[in-house]
């Protein structure tokens, strides 16, 4: 059965440090393929699971996607996990952001992260909050979804190449002094080279 979708705004959350061209093709992909009116890029705050330390500066995160958004006519940035003190949970995001889009959510995610949606909190609520897309990522094979706890959610697959491109990759390439400019959008990698982000080493987790 396809997926009635059409016109609901997508919410695709990530530390995106930095935001690259793998999460952009993501939002055009899920726009195109389900007819969504948007995607909302949602920069985190402090991930539950990193501590403050382990991520760049939430405000040049937010600056980065919006510099990535501002060339993609249906994509835009929410700064409501930037703005929240205290752990960023995705069941509160999708609470809060849910009853001021009455066109209806959805919930955009790699299959390496969803795969692990047993450790995060309130993980029943999220799989019934709203249809969830996931973008191939990872060795997750599609299956993975068609069993518990996914079998009773709706959970669509973006049919699109795996995205291989990391942020760690990005990040080490500066660190390294290597070009990045394919891989990530020309304004990002300004924002990079003028405010001299990931200069040094530091330990990191991915989104």
């Amino acid at each position: 059965m396809k997926p009635d979708l059409a016109g609901r705004v997508g919410l695709f959350g990530g530390a995106f440090d930095p935001i690259h061209n793998g999460h952009l093709a993501i939002a055009r992909r899920s726009v195109e393929q389900f007819g969504l009116s948007r995607v909302l890029l949602i920069p985190t705050g402090t991930p539950p699971e990193t501590e403050e330390k382990d991520v760049s500066c939430r405000e040049d995160r937010f600056a980065m996607a919006a510099a990535a958004a501002a060339g993609e006519p249906n994509v835009s940035v929410s700064r409501v996990e930037i703005d929240r003190p205290g752990p960023s949970y995705t069941i509160d995001t999708l609470r809060a952001i849910k009853d001021d889009c009455p066109e209806g959510i959805c919930f955009i995610v790699g299959a390496d992260r969803l795969s692990q949606i047993a450790s995060w909190r309130e993980p029943a609520a999220i799989l019934a909050l709203a249809p969830i897309i996931v973008a191939p990522r990872g060795d997750v094979p599609d299956a993975r979804f068609d069993s518990a706890p996914f079998d009773e959610a709706s959970v669509f697959l973006l049919d699109m190449p795996k995205v291989d491109i990391s942020s760690t990759f990005v990040r080490r390439r500066v660190l390294e002094g290597e070009p990045i400019s394919e891989w990530v959008p020309a304004e990002v990698a300004e924002y990079i080279e003028e405010h001299g982000l990931y200069r040094e080493s530091r330990k990191a987790k991915d989104p």
